[in-house]
């Protein structure tokens, strides 16, 4: 690595360091505890990825679908709230429908716009249902962001110290093929040690589920960009300092918890998604 590119990594990780230390004490804190102060926590991201998203993709008329769509996300999260996940995707499915018929121009306008509600509803429904499993509620979120976090930071520092082929040039440009392999390693070592430590029986399914939720959460975070490439925006918003927006944030987590919930159902039930994710 050169002497201007590890000044600039060294000028980037200052900026990012603090805000993401303070993220991630916040998130672990709202974990821990669960219940109300969890659900609240997410609905809110979701609620900020909403409004980014309606102004990355420029919905109009914007006051009256950004409070269309805030009305059902809060809506599906009471809902979920009362243990009623089913009523809480209805919630969703109908605000999604009614912010693409609030929308101004041709279909595909009226598509993102409300495409853009579900997109949101994903940061909270899936972490939510996860946590609420009595059993492995906590855990799971853990190694939800164990493996989240490491593929994350892993496919940073991989593809900045070795660079090399790009992954997807068109939909994300900085992305690499070392940084993906990279991210990808540690994010399922870090799924497979969280698992480990939360008492859960050691599988091979242990192994591909992470590397799963790791390769879900990449493409996450390429069709972030590949949306914000779309409609000229570098950054969702300027409220994370270093971050970008909240959704520049998370965007591998929301999908990653997302593939990370439908297995967990498909698996353990409704009754115990996060014991059908962690225990094979």
């Amino acid at each position: 690595m050169s002497d201007t590119a590890s000044s600039s990594m060294a000028s980037d990780l200052k900026r990012r360091v603090p805000s993401a230390i303070a993220m991630i004490v916040l998130a672990l804190a709202v974990t821990w505890y669960g219940g109300l102060p969890f659900l609240l926590f997410w609905t809110i991201a979701a609620l900020i990825v909403w409004y980014e998203w309606t102004t990355i993709v420029r919905a109009e008329p914007r006051t009256n679908v950004m409070a269309a769509g805030a009305i059902a996300i809060s809506l599906a999260a009471v809902l979920l709230g009362f243990n009623l996940p089913l009523a809480s995707f209805g919630a969703v499915v109908a605000g999604a429908g009614f912010c693409a018929l609030l929308a101004n121009g041709n279909q595909e306008a009226r598509a993102w716009s409300g495409g853009g509600l579900l997109y949101a509803a994903l940061v909270f429904v899936p972490a939510v249902m996860l946590r609420e499993d009595p059993k492995f509620g906590f855990a799971a979120i853990i190694w939800l962001y164990a493996v989240v976090w490491l593929t994350d930071i892993a496919a940073y520092f991989f593809g900045r110290f070795i660079g090399g082929p790009k992954l997807a040039p068109v939909l994300s440009p900085k992305k690499t093929w070392s940084g993906a392999v990279g991210g990808t390693l540690f994010g399922v070592l870090g799924g497979v040690s969280a698992a480990s430590v939360a008492n859960a029986r050691f599988a091979v399914m242990s192994i591909v589920i992470a590397l799963v939720v790791s390769v879900v959460s990449q493409a996450g975070d390429i069709f972030e960009s590949f949306v914000k490439r779309k409609f000229g925006k570098k950054d969702a918003s300027g409220i994370l300092p270093g971050h970008g927006g909240v959704m520049d944030r998370i965007d591998g987590f929301i999908t990653a918890a997302a593939i990370a919930l439908l297995i967990g159902l498909l698996h353990g039930g409704v009754i115990a998604p996060a014991t059908g994710l962690l225990r094979w």
